[in-house]
């Protein structure tokens, strides 16, 4: 007999690495009556999320605040610190990493793409030796959390190697999936521009997006601004931070019911602190990996303590990976995120960011030993749940 035929009710949630879980108190905050956005309330609020968001990534600087999704700030940090015809470096090592040099190449820069291999942290040398053999390059660009693998980056360790052959190289990365939930610091590890999405760990539905810049990035924003040639209007950043620091507001309409999920958002995120909030998103990618190891499924994301945002694995022998997703999706209602690209049908995703507690976690792999089970692979019942319970009490004690 299945043994999910007489499961009961579900309450679905997500198990990917975004759209994440948004909470109640983001949902109730969503769900007043709609106010203006130009009015003193509105700008209030708005006031308040612009305070506070930066420092979730290590800014003390301003925050640009954009109605977008997060390719849309990718496209404004190409678009505000470079111009047609301009060099710009992207290091990839994945899907997401690959968007940066799709994004400038139809802005008609000159790209020079380093590809390194996917599901494995990038080495900061092979970086820094991509920037070094650019020297008319202007800006470097590579991703912090690439949720396409599960791997994440040591940008701490790839900002001090490329600042030690091109300090006059300006930095971007993408910290879309990794911003508001591992420990990322902006200022003190010397970027020039960084970008992140409402819809991951910020928990939020998708249409925010924040794009931050150093002050020598703005400088050189502001003198491309007063220069010839084209400009960027929806995403023009100078514009959206002058009305952001002068008045509370923005250029354009923005999604304003978001940004009053975020004011909740942010009350939660701050309570829990971000030390704790690292360190929660860290255990979980642990015993998400002993639980697949204790399966006998290979896993696909590195086996290191930074993967944090989500536990990729290889599809085992026999099964499908639409299989296993559409027996989580429809026999548990838990929704993970298949392949990209390459690695489409090869790998399966789970995400345990943003509003993804342990019990979110345990029930995901309880339900995924049932599904492997289906499909024909040998699992003695309770492993998974017994390796993944098992590193959650030990890195409990480590991490208290």
């Amino acid at each position: 007999m299945d043994p999910a035929a007489d499961a009961g009710p579900i309450e679905p949630f997500l198990a990917t690495p975004g759209p994440s879980n948004v909470p109640e108190a983001v949902r109730r905050a969503m769900s007043g009556p709609v106010i203006h956005h130009r009015s003193g309330e509105f700008s209030g609020i708005f006031r308040d999320v612009c305070e506070r968001a930066p420092a979730l990534l290590g800014m003390a600087g301003d925050l640009a605040v954009l109605t977008c999704s997060g390719t849309g700030a990718m496209q404004a940090v190409i678009e505000n610190l470079t111009r047609p015809g301009d060099h710009v470096l992207v290091a990839s090592f994945g899907r997401f990493g690959q968007r940066w040099a799709e994004i400038a190449t139809a802005l008609d820069r000159r790209v020079s793409h380093l590809e390194l291999e996917w599901g494995l942290r990038p080495d900061p040398a092979a970086i820094a030796e991509h920037a070094a053999s650019h020297p008319d390059a202007v800006l470097l660009l590579t991703t912090h959390s690439e949720t396409s693998t599960g791997a994440v980056s040591d940008a701490e360790a790839i900002a001090a190697a490329v600042h030690a052959v091109r300090p006059e190289l300006m930095l971007g990365i993408d910290a879309i999936s990794s911003g508001a939930a591992l420990r990322f610091e902006f200022d003190a590890w010397g970027f020039d521009a960084v970008v992140s999405g409402s819809q991951k760990a910020w928990m939020l539905p998708p249409g925010l997006a924040f794009a931050g810049l150093s002050a020598r990035a703005e400088a050189q924003m502001r003198e491309l601004l007063s220069g010839t040639g084209p400009h960027p209007y929806y995403l023009d950043l100078a514009r959206a931070l002058d009305r952001q620091r002068e008045a509370a507001t923005t250029p354009w309409t923005p999604a304003h019911v978001l940004v009053q999920g975020l004011q909740a958002a942010l009350d939660l995120i701050e309570a829990e602190g971000m030390v704790a909030r690292d360190a929660r998103h860290r255990r979980h990618g642990r015993a998400t990996r002993a639980a697949l190891a204790a399966l006998g499924v290979e896993g696909f994301s590195p086996d290191h303590d930074s993967s944090g945002i989500l536990t990729a694995f290889e599809v085992p022998d026999g099964l499908t990976a639409d299989g296993i997703r559409g027996y989580l999706r429809d026999r548990a209602g838990i929704t993970t995120a298949g392949g990209q690209a390459r690695l489409k049908g090869r790998i399966v995703r789970i995400g345990h960011c943003g509003w993804f507690g342990d019990g979110h976690l345990l029930t995901t792999i309880a339900q995924l030993e049932r599904a492997l089970a289906a499909g024909g692979h040998r699992v003695e019942p309770g492993a998974g749940i017994a390796a993944a319970e098992a590193a959650l009490h030990a890195t409990t004690e480590v991490l208290a």
